[in-house]
């Protein structure tokens, strides 16, 4: 695997290296030897399939809060995704900037995002599904968000919003 460092500390676009023959290709897509080489969190402990009929539907921005604030590897595994990441903690020098990466099932890459950072993502096309692996069990009472419209971000999305939930459209103003 080919770990790229992207513009958020900690955070990492993950790369696999297929070899290929006659039979097809094998790559490998987890090794928690290779992320504590490059001093980030292999413990994954919880893993989660989301399912999204529908081009341009939304979900996020989620993350968990300390003590449950996780690390998450999140590759999309059928169609093409906007992956979204913003950084939530207080004390980083990028407070509340964020970036995009394009996630595809084709280029089979993945985006590794390290604890308090929130996670949202806008699909590209019909029928996507995003696998994450996370790397605390999810605790409800620790659990976190905001709009992806929130003017303390100044994301703007490539195409427009089509599906929301009334949950992600609802977060008030982002406040840490």
């Amino acid at each position: 695997m080919r770990f790229v460092p992207l513009g958020i500390p900690g955070a990492y676009l993950v790369e696999i290296e297929p070899r290929a023959d006659e039979r097809g290709a094998f790559a490998r897509t987890f090794c928690a030897r290779e992320f504590a080489e490059h001093g980030l969190d292999g413990r994954l402990v919880q893993a989660s399939l989301s399912t999204n009929a529908r081009r341009g539907t939304l979900r996020g921005l989620h993350w968990q809060a300390e003590p449950h604030a996780e690390a998450k590897l999140v590759r999309c595994v059928r169609g093409r995704i906007y992956d979204l990441l913003v950084d939530v903690r207080p004390d980083s020098h990028i407070f509340r900037q964020h970036l995009a990466v394009e996630l595809d099932a084709e280029a089979r890459n993945a985006v590794y995002l390290p604890p308090g950072v929130a996670h949202g993502f806008l699909t590209l096309e019909d029928d996507c599904e995003v696998h994450y692996a996370m790397s605390e069990f999810h605790a409800p009472e620790a659990a976190r968000g905001a709009r992806w419209d929130d003017p303390a971000f100044g994301i703007v999305l490539p195409e427009p919003v089509a599906v929301i939930s009334e949950r992600d459209r609802s977060w008030p103003d982002f406040e840490y």
